[in-house]
């Protein structure tokens, strides 16, 4: 007896076994003796018996039975012969068929079983036979009552016989399994039904062949071979479509993106598809190793292999390999004791099953991180790169929700912009002026949750907090205070220990106030912080100046560019002693199709802060030199001077444009002036040095326009090569009046000469200002007393026609009776 086979199963073969043989010991003491002529039919019995136990099946009902074609051949038996000698034949033929043939090494155990079920159902038939009035003999012919009595006889005996055999085989069945009776009973019952009646009609077709000539018994066996083929072919169409049909839907269930559920569904499927009492699935490739163990009634384990219990005894297995051909874990399978393991086309659906599982745990797997990598990225976009915050995506999430909360409180948010951060991010470079920003964002974001708020980084130098369960509107401010007050210390950057200071607004939620409203209103008090020069400013409705026109601006300014809304009009620049035109300045117009002209105050800022910055130059810079060639066609030499954003000049490829433009319109360097703003910090013209000395060093000539209006003006003179200075037209409509502005512009002038440079004065409106800027050195002005802004044509006909009939003079000239000889050569810088 096998290893594995249960006590119960032992039991019911004894019993069987002990049943059988008593019906073999009541048939031998009941034997007659043959005629000696009659002897032949008892050979051939026996040889009835062991052939149709030869002629098996093997199906699979979650253990491994065999269908054998034997009943047609006991049917016979036990209607041709004597009970006791129906009995001894039936014994000798299917003990000694199984003894014998025993298909893929199944065990004596086996054997004497099926053979025990075989005599209790021949002794089953024959008592029923007996039962219906049937009393075979030996003596003469074999059937040799009337044939009226034997169809009932055939029937009841087939009752009989099938009705032990099913009994028995369930029963060890139910043993084997653990299944119940009804569902062990309902697998290929129609099969079997099929096969009992085909067995019953053979059965009678063999006695209508013995009554017309016994040795006729000849034809019975191929008869058998046939039903036995047609049977068995049947049964294996059917386990094969089973078979697939469980795998597919097994294979189907692995289809998951979960690795839990995929080794939990491919435990329970190979339960299913194999007919296994266990199965197991073990991972190698995780510390600790996986095993996955469960049975017909769902998982029985899951967790480390090291701590799981002992399994059934498992009889079958499959490597699971990786992608790179490794094994990755094992699945295993304990098969009941009667199975004699995986055969056949079994060994193919293991594989088949095996490859879906690995294929499935390795698809799990990369779902997995994919999931991850996909919840990284979602972080990664609801995150600043570069201080760890909320970005401006998370912030509208939050704002996104419920406002007012039933006992949530009151919700504020700040918006908080770093003052002069430009500055320090321009001169000590990127790299420090990122490192401030962390720096800050992390104090911000230690200081916000010590007050229950949350902080983001919406870009550049500007915060946002979110501040949220406050007690009352009035503590808004208060609370925003306390979290700001952390950016007082300085920042230790590059040696040096830096302050800086910040504007905060802070506006509050309320019913109706959407998110993009809130964000609106904070940036609305955040500038009124800023252009107040104090800390934080509360959101006022009554104080809400907010230009709208700005925003639609801005959506217009790629269809002004692409379509040359932008033109260009020209100051002339004259020599104050004489009048004579020496440059003029290209002043930039919108003509906006429904607003009308638009001055540079209405939309400079959009075009600076959008990324259209370099084609608008461009434009402007082509226009402003398309004048300059047509005034030297016509024999005036002048200069155009032209202003420049700040933010143009940190461009690398800002230097290339314009002396492409010089190039492409053939125009000396010499006669482009480009105005840079002094209002500028010393920090933003410094860090664009190496654009501005290339420029020079071409021979463009530089101009600090504004000059005095600054907060360093000196220390942007010396460290800015410039050629000329521009006296901002504040000073110069408040000479006559104010004892400061006359300084201002006296000692500009005396600058200017000491340092070799031109000085242009702006805002000249009266034939009084240009008397006393021309008494105090100043050399050239411009202003309405010697034009308003034209178009190059117009300055062109200006110039032509000159005044007191001197070409190319714009005023009359104050050397009364004097020659004048023009310097055109200045002095170096």
């Amino acid at each position: 007896m096998r290893k594995g086979e249960t006590g119960q199963l032992r039991l019911l073969t004894g019993l069987v076994l002990f049943l059988a043989a008593g019906c073999v010991a009541w048939a031998i003491a009941h034997l007659t003796v043959p005629p000696p002529a009659e002897v032949i039919y008892l050979v051939v019995a026996v040889s009835l018996a062991g052939v149709g136990v030869a002629c098996s099946a093997p199906v699979r009902i979650r253990t491994q039975i065999r269908f054998s074609a034997s009943s047609a051949f006991l049917l016979v038996l036990v209607l041709g012969l004597p009970p006791a000698w129906a009995i001894v034949c039936t014994a000798a033929g299917v003990t000694a068929a199984r003894l014998v043939v025993r298909h893929n090494g199944a065990s004596a155990h086996k054997a004497l079983h099926n053979s025990g079920k075989d005599i209790l159902a021949a002794t089953a038939a024959t008592y029923a036979v007996w039962l219906a009035g049937v009393r075979p003999s030996l003596e003469g012919d074999l059937l040799t009552q009337p044939w009226s009595v034997y169809p009932p006889a055939l029937l009841l005996a087939a009752v009989a016989l099938i009705a032990v055999e099913e009994i028995i085989m369930l029963a060890t069945l139910v043993l084997a399994t653990g299944r119940p009776w009804a569902q062990i009973f309902r697998t290929d019952l129609d099969v079997r039904l099929a096969l009992n009646v085909a067995s019953v009609l053979l059965a009678g077709a063999a006695l209508a062949l013995v009554g017309l000539d016994p040795g006729l018994l000849i034809a019975i066996p191929p008869a058998q071979l046939v039903v036995y083929l047609v049977y068995m072919h049947r049964l294996h169409l059917r386990a094969e479509r089973t078979t697939w049909e469980q795998l597919a839907a097994a294979t189907d269930a692995l289809n998951g993106v979960d690795l839990d559920g995929v080794l939990r569904t491919a435990a329970r499927g190979a339960v299913a598809v194999f007919g296994a009492r266990q199965a197991q699935v073990e991972l190698w490739d995780v510390e600790p190793c996986r095993l996955v163990r469960a049975d017909a009634d769902g998982v029985l384990y899951d967790g480390p292999s090291s701590a799981a219990p002992p399994p059934a005894t498992l009889t079958a297995s499959r490597l699971l390999g990786g992608r790179d051909g490794s094994a990755i874990g094992v699945l295993r399978l304990a098969l009941p004791p009667t199975t004699g393991g995986i055969q056949g086309r079994e060994e193919s659906t293991l594989r088949a099953f095996g490859a879906s599982l690995t294929t499935a745990i390795l698809n799990a797997r990369a779902y997995a991180e994919l999931h991850q990598q996909s919840e990284r990225h979602a972080d990664d976009a609801r995150r600043d790169p570069l201080t760890g915050l909320a970005n401006r995506r998370a912030l509208l999430d939050l704002l996104g929700t419920a406002q007012e909360r039933p006992g949530s409180g009151t919700r504020a948010l700040a918006l908080v912009d770093l003052n002069r951060f430009k500055e320090v991010n321009d001169t000590l470079g990127h790299a420090f002026g990122d490192q401030l920003l962390v720096d800050l964002g992390g104090r911000l974001e230690a200081a916000a949750k010590d007050n229950g708020a949350v902080v983001a980084r919406l870009g550049g130098d500007e915060f946002a907090i979110l501040l949220d369960n406050l007690p009352a509107p009035a503590t808004a401010i208060h609370r925003a205070r306390r979290i700001l007050d952390c950016l007082r210390e300085p920042v230790a950057l590059a040696g040096m220990q830096v302050t800086v200071q910040a504007s905060a607004g802070i506006a509050l939620a309320g019913p109706g106030v959407s998110a993009g409203e809130l964000l609106r209103r904070a940036d609305v008090a955040m500038y009124q912080a800023k252009r107040a020069g104090v800390s934080i400013v509360d959101y006022q409705h009554g104080r809400d100046t907010a230009d709208h026109r700005q925003l639609s601006l801005g959506g217009e300014l790629a269809r002004a560019v692409a379509e040359g809304e932008f033109t260009v009009r020209f100051q002339p620049i004259v020599d104050l002693g004489s009048g004579e035109a020496v440059a003029a300045e290209a002043l930039t117009r919108w003509a906006h199709p429904r607003h009308g002209v638009l001055l540079p105050k209405q939309w400079l800022p959009i075009v600076e802060r959008s990324d259209l910055l370099g084609a608008f130059t461009a434009r402007v810079l082509r226009q402003a030199l398309l004048g300059l060639r047509e005034w030297r066609s016509a024999g005036f030499d002048l200069a155009v001077a032209l202003n420049v954003s700040p933010h143009s000049l940190l461009d690398p490829a800002f230097p290339g444009l314009v002396l492409d433009e010089l190039r492409a319109h053939h125009l000396d360097p010499g006669s482009l002036v480009l105005e840079l703003a002094e209002t500028a910090s010393v920090g933003q013209l410094q860090a664009v040095e190496r654009v501005l000395t290339g420029l020079r060093n071409a021979g463009v000539r530089l101009a600090l326009d504004d000059f005095g209006t600054g907060h360093s003006t000196l220390s942007v003179v010396s460290e800015i090569p410039v050629h000329e200075l521009k006296i901002d037209r504040t000073f110069v409509a408040a000479m006559r009046t104010s004892a400061q502005a006359a300084a201002a512009v006296r000692s500009t002038v005396e600058l200017g000469r000491s340092l070799g440079l031109t000085v242009v004065a702006e805002g000249v409106e009266t034939a009084d200002q240009r008397q006393a800027l021309w008494e105090l050195g100043c050399t050239a002005g411009q202003g309405h007393l010697f034009g308003r802004a034209m178009k190059a044509g117009e300055l062109l006909e200006a110039l032509r026609d000159g005044v007191d009939g001197a070409r190319g003079s714009l005023a009359t000239s104050l050397h009364q009776g004097a020659t004048v000889i023009a310097l055109r050569n200045r002095p170096p810088a």
